[in-house]
């Protein structure tokens, strides 16, 4: 399984960027940092049909991360970093891929 980090710093401004980078390397699993954008345009569909299935926490401007598992969808397992529940900064999501808990932290 070959796991990758990006830190994205706004998704939307850079995701053609991404989606060859997705073709190019095609990792199992990518977990992005700096989304910088809200839950409502989080690129899912673009995402889904390059092939990959993605869980994300949002803040509007901020913060924001995701994973992105390809040919599977990931089960989110925690939002906020156990032990640190009440942090509200959207800087932590971990997810279920394969047997494996896949954890992204900003």
């Amino acid at each position: 399984m070959t796991i990758a980090t990006f830190n994205i710093n706004n998704i939307n401004k850079r995701l053609q960027n991404l989606l060859h980078w997705l073709e190019r390397e095609k990792p199992d699993v990518v977990c992005l940092q700096e989304l910088k954008a809200e839950y409502d345009f989080f690129p899912a569909d673009a995402l889904r049909s390059a092939g990959y299935e993605s869980v994300w926490v949002d803040e509007r401007s901020w913060h924001g991360v995701a994973i992105l598992a390809r040919g599977q969808s990931p089960i989110v397992t925690h939002v906020a970093r156990p032990g640190n529940e009440d942090h509200r900064q959207a800087r932590y999501v971990d997810a279920a891929i394969s047997g494996l808990i896949i954890a992204c932290r900003a």
